[in-house]
């Protein structure tokens, strides 16, 4: 029987071998078939999906984002509209998270800027007071 050992796809992919069990536990790849010794022989197209499911997750996307992207990429009638939606829906949400950090940011900063930083009791500290909605 053709094929790579767990070993080999994940020195391949440059992941763990429990990473590649946790993928095929989750449905991101397929489990594949195995020799009479109960040895899993990989496709090599696994390799290239690996490393598909890895940039991706660097792109913020989540593992169920994940699997529906894989799907999309693989069928037979492939539409590049549907790629694009998937793009333009997670700079939407990533832009979404900057403002929110930025503005988690100015708060911070506006605290911080209040705090004489020393000498000052408990319950006279304006990050504390702020934290629990004193002011």
């Amino acid at each position: 029987m053709k094929g790579l050992t767990i070993s080999q796809v994940a020195r391949e992919a440059n992941v763990n071998i429990e990473t590649i069990r946790y993928y095929e536990r989750r449905g991101l790849i397929s489990e594949p078939p195995r020799t009479e010794s109960g040895y899993r022989k990989f496709p090599q197209e696994v390799v290239k999906d690996i490393k598909f499911i890895k940039r991706t997750q660097d792109l913020g996307f989540t593992l169920e984002e994940i699997k529906s992207l894989l799907a999309v990429s693989k069928d037979q009638k492939f539409r590049s509209e549907e790629m694009h939606d998937f793009a333009t829906s997670k700079m939407k949400e990533i832009e979404t998270k900057i403002h929110d950090l930025h503005q988690m940011k100015t708060l911070l900063e506006d605290l911080a800027e209040k705090c004489p930083g020393s000498g000052i009791s408990k319950r006279e500290c304006p990050i504390i007071e702020n934290f629990e909605g004193v002011n």
